[in-house]
């Protein structure tokens, strides 16, 4: 604070000290300054101060011409000026967020007109005998499916906290509903997914746990070998369920590993095989974040990945929600 201060008046302390060195200049070398009256030390203070706040004039006339409209000190007018400025940021921040929220709106209907079409499919193919056209028509819907949900759960995801409903959640029912959604795409990689849950009950909000769930689990679809399996256990670590998500896919390469949930970042294999987005990962970081989940990934280059979901103690989740 101090240098502060100096920095701000450290000209008018430099004139002070400049004014009382020539003084002592005088003293010392006018010999008969005692017969010299009064004046002639008033002309030269007086001639010095003179030309400094001139100089500061010149200097700052600039800046105060901008300012002579109000009244008040400099100081009083620049802090004035300050905060209505800061009123009209304020003002333009407000509109910008109501411009965004409606936008927010209008995304968010487009994207239920688009599911409309897309559920009117889905009952046609359940009147088409099955054939292998059939199979990869449904496929390509599941995929077209899976990203539209994600448009939607990004754009929802910017007011998580009025769009969530914290209870307690069977995580079995949410898996095997996630499942169910990716059978036809299991179906056609023929990748076995084997439970080992037991009874697991969370607290959390099902909407959002089931979007992360889908995003884990289609990635897991995704980067796995035809015929491969994928498990998904639960276990209690430090009186925390933890929820396993291990295929025998490809797995991630090391250098992509500590990036993986950075927003569009798709990784070599991603790149390699133009399949994937750079959301999933990072839509389902932040929604766990919101939701004070923990998400950590292990994986080795060829011989799969492991995905950890570690759910908060419920008496530390009720503490931080104040519920």
């Amino acid at each position: 604070m101090i240098r502060l201060f100096i920095r701000q008046y450290l000209s008018a302390i430099l004139f002070v000290i400049l004014l009382q060195v020539l003084i002592n200049l005088i003293l010392f070398l006018d010999t008969g300054f005692h017969e010299v009256s009064l004046l002639y030390l008033n002309i030269i203070w007086f001639t010095l101060a003179a030309g400094y706040f001139s100089l500061r004039y010149v200097k700052d006339r600039r800046l105060m011409k901008l300012y002579a409209k109000f009244s008040g000190t400099y100081s009083d007018v620049i802090h004035e000026d300050y905060k209505e400025q800061l009123a009209e940021k304020n003002i333009k921040i407000q509109e910008q967020k109501q411009i965004v929220l409606e936008r927010q709106d209008e995304l968010l209907a487009w994207v239920h007109e688009m599911k409309s079409p897309l559920t009117a499919m889905q009952l046609l193919f359940e009147k088409v005998e099955k054939s292998e056209v059939k199979e990869r028509i449904e496929n390509e819907w599941l995929r077209l499916y899976l990203l539209l949900d994600q448009q939607l759960h990004a754009t929802r995801l910017m007011t998580i906290e009025q769009d969530n409903r914290i209870e307690k959640v069977q995580v079995k029912d949410v898996l095997i509903q996630e499942i169910k959604a990716l059978r036809s795409w299991c179906f056609e990689k023929q990748i076995a997914i084997n439970l080992d849950l037991g009874d697991l009950t969370v607290q959390s909000d099902a909407k959002w746990l089931g979007f992360i769930v889908r995003q884990l689990l289609s990635n897991a679809v995704k980067y796995s070998h035809i015929g491969g399996e994928i498990t998904i256990s639960a276990q209690m670590v430090n009186e925390q369920p933890v929820l396993i998500i291990q295929d025998g896919g490809v797995g991630i390469k090391s250098e992509d590993l500590p990036r993986v949930f950075r927003k569009s970042y798709t990784g070599t294999i991603g790149r390699e095989t133009s399949a994937a987005t750079g959301m999933g990962l990072y839509l389902a970081k932040q929604a766990a974040q919101s939701l004070h989940i923990v998400l950590a990934i292990e994986s080795t280059e060829g011989a799969g990945t492991s995905v950890k979901i570690t759910f908060p103690k419920i008496n530390e989740y009720q503490k931080t929600l104040g519920m």
